[in-house]
C-alpha cells in the first residue's frame, strides 16, 4: 500500500476548470455543501471516536500520484469497471490535454475520498475504500495527441486467433478508463463523474464490469477463482519480485514507466461445463479444483512436473493442459494478469451469461502476450468451454506529479 497523497482542495483544479468551461461554480457549491453538512452535524448525538476503534476499509486509500499509475501493481479490488471511449471527430491535440488535465483532476480527488470538482452528489464521493483510476491510450488517441510515430509497435489490434468469436461490441478504443475499489457504489459514483468530464470531447464505445470475491471474505494473497471453480492466477508474478519491472513497465519514450494493456472478454459455458466429471476439469486445466496444486504435486504452488508420468506412460499434466500450453521455457514470455469475473443474464435456453475478463499487462503485447496466446490458440482443451468474444488493447501511460496530469508525456 502506497502512502496517502490527498490532493489540496482547490489547487490548480478549480481555475483550471473554470478556465476550461466554467465548472468551478458547481465545485464551489459541493464544498457549500460539505461546509453546511459539517455544520448541522457538529453536536454531542455524533458518537465519540476511540483509538481503538478499527479502521473502516471504505477510508482507505491508494496514492493517486507516482511514476506509475496506480490500479495495476496495486492489490486487486473487489470491483473493476472498463470503459473505452471513442474520440469524437474534432477532438484535437488541445483538446485531448483539456480532457486528461479534467480528468486527471477529478480522479486524483476521487481516489482521496473528495468530491469531483463539480460532483452535484459530493456525499457518494467521501467513501474511497481503495478506489483506483487508471488511464489507457488507444492508438486513435496517441496519433492525434501527436503523429503515428508515436505509436508502440504492438499498440493496435492482436493477431487473429482461431478460437476467436469477437464481437464489435467489445473491441477497440480511443480511451480507456479502468475504475476500481472494494466497493460497487464507489466504482458507480466515480465512474459516473468521469464520464461527465469525457461527454464534451469522446462517446461511450463500451463498459465491462467485473467483480472478485467482496473485501474480507477471504484471506489476502489468495488466488482469485473463475467461475469454473479453478484457482486463476497462480503464476503472477508478484509485484515485489525481482523481474515484475521488467516484465511490466515500459522503458522507451514517452511511454516510459507505462505499460501495455490487454483485455479479452472471455465467454465460459458454464452450462456445458456442468457435464464434465471432475477428473476431467482437473485433467483440462492441470491442477486440481480443492486447492489449485498442479497434478504433480500437493500445493498451488509447487512447481510443476511436466515430465512426471503416469504407470502406463501418459504426462501426468496432459499437453493439452492450460497450465502445460501457457507456459514457455522463455521466461520473458511472460505477463502480470488482473482478472474479474463477469456475470449477466441468461438468454434462450442457457441458465448462464457468464465469463472472465481476463485484463493483463506487459511491456511489450507482441513479445509477450501473443506467444503465450498462439500456444492456447493452438492446444488448449479448455477452448472446448471458453470463447474469447472481446479483445482490446490500451497503452498506458506513466504516472504524473502533483501539479501534472496523466498523458502529459505525450502532451506536453
Amino acid at each position: 500500500m502506497t502512502e496517502p497523497q490527498t490532493p489540496e482542495p482547490g489547487r490548480s483544479g478549480v481555475s483550471r476548470r473554470g478556465l476550461l468551461f466554467g465548472g468551478a461554480v458547481a465545485g464551489f457549491g459541493a464544498a457549500a455543501a460539505i461546509g453546511t453538512d459539517a455544520l448541522l452535524n457538529r453536536g454531542g448525538d455524533a458518537p465519540a471516536t476511540t483509538e481503538t476503534e478499527a479502521a473502516l476499509n471504505g477510508e482507505e486509500t491508494v496514492a493517486f500520484y507516482g511514476t506509475h499509475q496506480a490500479g495495476i501493481a496495486t492489490t486487486p479490488q473487489a470491483h473493476a469497471t472498463f470503459i473505452a471511449l471513442d474520440l469524437h471527430p474534432e477532438t484535437g491535440r488541445d483538446a485531448l490535454r483539456r480532457m486528461m488535465q479534467i480528468l486527471t483532476d477529478d480522479a486524483a480527488r476521487l481516489t482521496q475520498g473528495l468530491p469531483a470538482l463539480a460532483d452535484s452528489e459530493p456525499e457518494l464521493g467521501t467513501v474511497p475504500a481503495r478506489l483506483t483510476v487508471t488511464f489507457g491510450f488507444g492508438p486513435e488517441f496517441v496519433t492525434r495527441a501527436a503523429d503515428a510515430s508515436a505509436k508502440p509497435v504492438w499498440l493496435g489490434p492482436l493477431p487473429a486467433f482461431t478460437i476467436d468469436q469477437l464481437d464489435p461490441a467489445w473491441n477497440g478504443g480511443d480511451l480507456l478508463l479502468q475504475i476500481a475499489a472494494d466497493d460497487a457504489f464507489t466504482v458507480a459514483h466515480a465512474t459516473r463523474m468521469l464520464l461527465k468530464d469525457t461527454r464534451s470531447f469522446a462517446s461511450v464505445r463500451w463498459t465491462q464490469t467485473g467483480f472478485r470475491r467482496a473485501h474480507g471474505s477471504e484471506k489476502p494473497g489468495t488466488t482469485m477463482r473463475n467461475l469454473f471453480g479453478q484457482v486463476d492466477g497462480t503464476s503472477n508474478p508478484a509485484p515485489d519480485g525481482d523481474d515484475f519491472a521488467e516484465l511490466v513497465w515500459n522503458t522507451e519514450g514517452w511511454l516510459a514507466g507505462g505499460t501495455g494493456f490487454v483485455l479479452r472478454r472471455t465467454r465460459m459455458n458454464l452450462d456445458k461445463w456442468d457435464r464434465v466429471d471432475r477428473g476431467g476439469r482437473e485433467q483440462s486445466v492441470g491442477r486440481t479444483l480443492a486447492n489449485g496444486a498442479p497434478l504433480t504435486g500437493t500445493h498451488e504452488h509447487d512447481e510443476p512436473d511436466f515430465d512426471a508420468k503416469t504407470s502406463i506412460g501418459f504426462p501426468v499434466i496432459p499437453e493439452f493442459s492450460h497450465i502445460r500450453r501457457a507456459r514457455s521455457e522463455n521466461t520473458a514470455e511472460r505477463i502480470y494478469r488482473r482478472g474479474y469475473n463477469y456475470d449477466q443474464a441468461p438468454t434462450g435456453s442457457e441458465i448462464s451469461n457468464s465469463g472472465l475478463l481476463f485484463v493483463s499487462y506487459q511491456a511489450d503485447v507482441t513479445k509477450q502476450f501473443v506467444p503465450i496466446q498462439q500456444r492456447l490458440d493452438q492446444l488448449d482443451l479448455l477452448n472446448e468451454w471458453t470463447t474469447p468474444i472481446g479483445s482490446a488493447v490500451f497503452a498506458i501511460p506513466p504516472g504524473c506529479t502533483d501539479g501534472g496530469y496523466i498523458g502529459d508525456t505525450l502532451l506536453s
